[in-house]
């Protein structure tokens, strides 16, 4: 965060204050988070063994998504997880650092008005349930107070809005005095100011011409989307946060397509009320949580010493062993950045030191982490389900033909690199020195593991659980394996809980800003448009799935996954249902796609973990992306298989 004031004074009380105020929210966040895992498990085990559920679960888990995700958020923008692009962003603050005070203001502005507006509309849902003593559930069965969580929402809104205006101030006083206030992190020397002054004058006026073209051009509803559609692209690509970016712009575009503030003003309440307020959304903080304690147990170091210890004498046998570990390690967290993270450091020094090429090693850690994503549980099938209001369960069990299927992908093309190109890969030695395990630290090593996922897969597979039920019993589950193996203390365990709560926000905000944006899109009717051009066109789903793939390697090349997902569903799903296509199949393929976005330049975000793990000076960005390369063409090849062949994904269905 830039943290800037007059006075030094002035500068520690107030970031206190909302700092203070931040963590402690967040706090806040992260003990709900815990607690909801507790009564979900406490509602499984008294309805398994007892028959006798507690009633209201679903009620207060829905209810209490909200009020989760904006207690935590205003820390999420303060630690900057709330997600942006910064691939032009940050060169842009470093090298002019005044131009990029003005840009940072005016984002934080954007900021500052779109969460104050969702602040007023959350205030009324708030005094009504005050003042009306509301409460849910039935009389005599369990009933409890509304006003409580949306108490906790109206909190999280303003503080939002609060953190929004410190980050404000600290850049006015960087534009108007920036002799007073001490320079951000971000920025470094001005090199040649007037180029940024240059380009931040260029970008203003191609934002004020869209504005412009918003406000007063004679457009059709559909050119109206369109505009905001570029506009919000431009956006997120010049480093504006994205949920913020998709909040303003479908704004404006609900706005000037039914030519009425309040209607854009009562839209953007309805979005922040219900869009996240559902039993279902509980998934993704409960599943976050449950990979993130996998994490610290140090299950991924498990799984790589069982790989590398049976593959030892196979030719790439340590690079295979990377693939087998992480397929492992995406059964249990559904992650590829915590995968990136964890065989940065278990997987690439083991390699390095038998002899492969250090570009082959960083290339095979990053280029195999995608398997975090597509192996369920995911976390990006999740978010797929929950747009395009299909059955994670069936996306989860769709997902396994074709995971196994890119995880072989991976790993025949690294024998045959070790075969037939080995200069690809260097000079690796038969690992002999590998040590040894016994079938007991085998079976101790594997069986929590299996457990895990056969508890986790296994409950939503046969329907006994459903998917939140699941993520809370594998949160559960994962907690206990990370005290039994002694990785876990009071300090790292709240440390987890707040980052949990941290990574939910900034994930299920952007869901919240995604719901506007699908209003603004029916609104403008650009989905039915879209789809009467293509179907008329007979384009043929084959050529439209050439063009959607196209488009998403094109934007994982800034985006991140969510993002992409976000921003371009609610576009292309109503396409696919005209051309036929099952939305199932099509959550898969679109996973994979997007998922080739994290390994190419210049955003590709394992690459950028993977270098962030690594010690200081170990490998260059290029290297990485270089070695990530014969991964990416094998994405694509298994991406092309699984849209000629739908049955691969469906015929575990």
């Amino acid at each position: 965060m830039r943290t800037a004031e007059t006075t030094p004074t002035s500068r520690s009380l107030a970031d206190a204050l909302v700092g203070g105020s931040a963590r402690l929210c967040a706090g806040i966040s992260a003990t709900w988070i815990f607690a909801l895992m507790v009564l979900i498990c406490t509602d499984v085990v008294l309805r398994s063994f007892f028959n006798a559920p507690l009633m209201g679960v679903p009620e207060v888990v829905a209810l209490s998504v909200p009020g989760i995700v904006f207690l935590a958020a205003g820390q999420a923008v303060r630690t900057g997880r709330f997600l942006r692009a910064d691939f032009l962003y940050a060169p842009f603050l470093r090298r002019y650092p005044q131009a990029g005070a003005v840009l940072s203001l005016l984002y934080d502005a954007a900021g500052l008005v779109i969460f104050w507006k969702v602040t007023e509309g959350v205030w009324p849902r708030f005094a009504t349930a005050w003042t009306t003593d509301e409460f849910f559930g039935a009389v005599g069965a369990f009933s409890a107070p509304v006003w409580p969580f949306m108490g906790a929402m109206l909190v999280g809104c303003a503080l939002m809005t609060v953190q929004f205006a410190a980050l404000f101030v600290v850049d006015l006083m960087r534009v108007v005095a920036p002799g007073a206030a001490p320079a951000s992190t971000e920025t470094g020397p001005a090199s040649h100011p007037l180029r940024g002054w240059a380009a931040l004058a260029a970008f203003l006026l191609v934002v004020g011409a869209g504005l412009y073209a918003l406000l007063y051009g004679d457009l059709s509803p559909v050119g109206i989307g369109f505009v905001a559609i570029g506009g919000m692209l431009l956006l997120v690509l010049c480093g504006l946060h994205i949920a913020t970016a998709l909040l303003v712009l479908s704004f404006f575009g609900i706005w000037m397509v039914r030519g009425s503030p309040a209607i854009a003003d009562r839209s953007l309440s309805l979005a922040a009320l219900g869009s996240i307020s559902s039993y279902s959304f509980g998934v993704i903080p409960l599943f976050i949580l449950m990979g993130l304690l996998v994490d610290i147990a140090n299950v991924g170091r498990d799984a790589f010493a069982v790989a590398a210890n049976l593959l030892r004498r196979v030719r790439g046998g340590l690079g295979i062993a990377t693939v087998f570990a992480n397929a492992v390690f995406a059964a249990i967290t559904g992650s590829s950045i915590a995968s990136a993270a964890v065989f940065t450091r278990v997987a690439t020094p083991q390699m390095i030191s038998h002899g492969y090429s250090k570009r082959f090693a960083v290339g095979v850690v990053a280029g195999s982490s995608v398997l975090g994503m597509l192996i369920p549980p995911s976390l990006l099938l999740i978010v797929y389900g929950l747009i395009a209001e299909v059955s994670v369960g069936r996306l989860f069990t769709a997902a396994i033909l074709p995971g196994l299927l890119l995880a072989g992908t991976f790993s025949l093309m690294i024998f045959l690199m070790a075969r037939f190109t080995p200069g690809q890969i260097g000079q690796p030695r038969i690992a002999d020195d590998v040590e040894t395990i016994t079938l007991g630290e085998f079976a101790g090593k594997l069986l929590p593991i299996v457990l895990l996922v056969a508890v986790v897969l296994g409950g939503i597979y046969t329907g006994y659980f459903t998917p939140t039920e699941s993520g809370a019993v594998g949160a559960a589950g994962a907690l206990i394996i990370a005290l039994a193996r002694r990785s876990l203390d009071w300090k790292k365990f709240g440390k987890i809980l707040v980052e949990c709560a941290e990574i939910s926000a900034s994930i299920l905000v952007l869901i919240v800003a995604a719901n506007l944006y699908s209003r603004m899109l029916t609104l403008t009717g650009i989905p039915q448009a879209v789809s009467g051009y293509i179907v008329a066109a007979e384009l043929g789903m084959f050529a439209f799935l050439a063009v959607y793939l196209l488009i998403l390697i094109v934007l994982g090349m800034f985006l991140d996954s969510v993002s992409i997902m976000l921003v371009v569903l609610p576009l292309m799903l109503p396409v696919v249902s005209a051309l036929g296509g099952d939305l199932i199949w099509f959550g898969i393929v679109t996973t994979i796609a997007v998922e080739i976005g994290l390994l190419t330049p210049p955003f590709g975000l394992a690459a950028y973990v993977v270098k962030g793990t690594l010690p200081e000076g170990s490998a260059t960005l290029n290297e990485i992306f270089a070695g990530s390369l014969p991964f990416v063409g094998a994405m694509i090849l298994v991406t092309i298989i699984v849209m000629a062949f739908p049955i691969l994904s469906l015929a575990l269905l």
